[in-house]
């Protein structure tokens, strides 16, 4: 199975496309921004498809993340992610930052348990804790920095994820300190290829997982006057 991966939900704009079966990586690329995702991942693309070798006919899923993230990134993924399925009736899938944060970590020893935290600014976090086999032992949340604390520091952890540091320099004193701490601003996009390629089309649709209302909100008692 060819699988299409993209990730615009944080501080990245990558693409990928991995041969499941083989366990190949074909080609992948990142791109460092925090914004301009939009203008970014079509040329992304059409360059990892082209060192692939390979066209949208041969690709057999499309992959993308859903959150959470940046609310305009994830609109960006999922909008194209749905597009290229639409375009090649090939089914589309959705995967967390945070699953595809925690990820490596669990593949290489999910004895001990991986906290996935994410930066979501004003001194929140976007928080998840998973444990032997991937089962989620905190359920996703946006919280702020105190109740991430006291969610995850029952025992040795991991931490990964662009709020990993503030999240360590947080640790309770009297608590078992983290065992490592991974600041990353965004998924490694071959974990994202990886995961969507195991997911259920029917259980994973590419919907966004914000977690949190959107801080831009329209004007609801200010109207521009009618012509």
């Amino acid at each position: 199975m060819l699988v299409l991966a993209i990730d615009t939900a944080l501080d990245a704009c990558s693409a990928a496309v991995l041969d499941a079966d083989a366990e190949a990586l074909l080609a992948a690329q990142t791109l460092d921004i925090d914004r301009g995702h939009a203008e970014a991942l079509i040329p992304l693309v059409e360059r990892v498809m082209k060192v692939a070798g390979v066209g949208f006919e041969a690709i057999d899923r499309i992959v993308t993340t859903v959150g959470p993230g940046s609310f305009t990134g994830l609109r960006v993924g999922i909008s194209a992610a749905r597009g290229f399925a639409l375009v090649t009736g090939k089914p589309a899938v959705g995967v967390t930052t945070l699953a595809a944060l925690a990820a490596p970590h669990l593949s290489e020893s999910d004895a001990v348990p991986v906290v996935a935290a994410i930066d979501a600014r004003h001194g929140n976090l976007y928080l998840q804790m998973f444990g032997s086999g991937g089962r989620s032992l905190v359920a996703a949340r946006a919280c702020g920095l105190r109740e991430a604390v006291r969610a995850v520091a029952l025992g040795p952890v991991r931490i990964v994820g662009s709020a990993a540091e503030m999240l360590a320099a947080h640790w309770p004193a009297n608590a078992t300190p983290p065992l490592a701490v991974e600041p990353r601003g965004a998924p490694e996009i071959i974990w994202v290829a990886r995961l969507g390629a195991a997911a259920d089309p029917r259980q994973a649709m590419p919907r966004p997982l914000y977690l949190r209302p959107a801080e831009a909100r329209p004007q609801e008692t200010q109207h521009l006057p009618r012509r």
